[in-house]
């Protein structure tokens, strides 16, 4: 798992999507989340544009508990929810990206917000630990831009 400026993304060995979206599913299930929403990127830039592309998921994850404490806090932060998680092709990998919840953190200077993030950040981390355990983790230390974690 390595981390970006407002993401974190590990990248896969191929597996079929239909294979990797379900176990994906699970692993957040099992911190608390769930989809509830999904975004075809590729179908859609398809039917608009005409232009073919590789496969390209947006999922919105949503663990309602911190979503609620979230927006008792801060109402506003609704914009920024529900937490969203790419599958994408890249070359001869899949990539899994989910969003930091801590960027919000620097949107809302908010001590409560801040805990919460943190939380729901380490539910995240966990989920791709738990993906990463399933899938072959490859090129982690060539991907241009992103550095390094231990999960």
């Amino acid at each position: 798992m390595q981390d970006r400026s407002f993401t974190f993304i590990t990248q896969l060995a191929p597996v079929p999507f239909a294979e990797l979206r379900p176990r994906v599913e699970a692993a957040l299930k099992a911190e608390g989340f769930g989809v509830l929403t999904e975004i075809d990127v590729q179908a859609i830039v398809k039917a608009k544009i005409d232009v073919d592309r590789p496969p390209f998921l947006i999922l919105g994850a949503c663990n309602p508990s911190l979503s609620h404490r979230m927006l008792e806090v801060e109402p506003a932060i609704g914009a920024l929810l529900p937490c969203n998680v790419v599958l994408r092709e890249d070359g001869d990998a899949v990539v899994v990206e989910m969003m930091d919840p801590r960027m919000m953190v620097g949107m809302i200077d908010n001590a409560v917000v801040r805990e919460i993030a943190e939380d729901t950040r380490g539910r995240l981390r966990k989920a791709m630990a738990t993906i990463e355990r399933e899938f072959a983790p490859v090129g982690q230390d060539t991907m241009p831009g992103v550095e390094r974690q231990n999960a």
